[in-house]
């Protein structure tokens, strides 16, 4: 890696990835989304239902990474977290719940309670695609 590039990675760690927003507090997404963009990533959604994230995971396009709300209006987003693991994309959840709403299926994944420090999600969700077994 170039020192150039290497210093475009540190400005912009995410650029060139696409990460998808499942959040169905309005200003949240959008802080969310903002945060992200703001260091480069490309952001699918934010989407705020089930039946949303669905026609993301089916548009055929590459994901890296996603931010997982875990109640939803619409339901829990267990079956979202599901597809995501079959395709190895990494991804941490986000609950204004104990970890006890976590089904045991997923208690190793990283659970950012809210209200959420956005610049740490950010560095956690970066070293998650750049190492993805953290």
């Amino acid at each position: 890696m170039s020192a150039s590039s290497a210093l475009s990675r540190q400005r912009m760690p995410l650029a060139g990835r696409r990460i998808l927003v499942v959040e169905d507090e309005y200003f949240l997404a959008d802080d969310i989304g903002e945060t992200l963009r703001t260091l480069g990533a490309e952001i699918a959604g934010p989407v705020g239902h089930l039946e949303d994230a669905v026609e993301i995971l089916r548009d055929g396009s590459v994901l890296d990474a996603a931010v997982l709300d875990v109640n939803l209006r619409t339901g829990m987003i267990f079956p979202i977290a599901r597809e995501l693991r079959a395709r190895q994309v990494p991804f941490v959840f986000t609950t204004g719940y104990d970890r006890i709403s976590i089904i045991s299926e997923f208690q190793n994944v990283l659970l950012l309670e809210k209200p959420i420090d956005l610049a740490a999600m950010a560095r956690k969700l970066t070293a998650l695609i750049d190492n993805p077994r953290i």
